[in-house]
């Protein structure tokens, strides 16, 4: 197996939890940052990262998970002006090598890119599986 990454994940909804627990499955360090406890349900039982509860805007919190060292951090909150703005400080503040943001609104993710985050939009994503049941 490749060296083990530190990744935190920022927010344990459906897509949080499911990507938590397979980086977890695959031997990485892996911490899950949610606002609400019952967030973390949507573990699986055996996933072995930690878990904290906490508002991601606050620094204290960031740090908790150990933002300074990590190697990767998803943003993947239901909210595209919380993932925009963790992405940003984990990128300039923090200097996180490889920073992934959920954005929704497609018109929105012209701003991610102006501030060097990588996007991944399900909105655009499911249009292009769409379209290509069409074409």
């Amino acid at each position: 197996m490749a060296q083990s990454k530190h990744i935190i994940v920022v927010g344990c909804g459906r897509l949080g939890g499911l990507l938590a627990t397979r980086l977890s499955h695959s031997g990485h360090k892996i911490v899950v940052i949610d606002k609400r406890e019952a967030a973390f349900d949507k573990l699986s039982a055996d996933f072995s990262g930690f878990r904290f509860v906490g508002d991601v805007t606050e620094l204290s919190i960031l740090r908790q998970a150990d933002i300074e060292h990590a190697d990767y951090l998803f943003a993947v909150t239901t909210l595209d002006n919380t993932n925009l703005m963790v992405a940003q400080v984990a990128r300039h503040i923090f200097h996180v090598p490889h920073v992934v943001a959920r954005v929704f609104d497609p018109l929105r993710e012209a701003v991610y890119c102006d501030f060097g985050i990588q996007t991944i939009s399900p909105t655009k994503l499911a249009l292009e599986n769409f379209m290509s049941c069409v074409l």
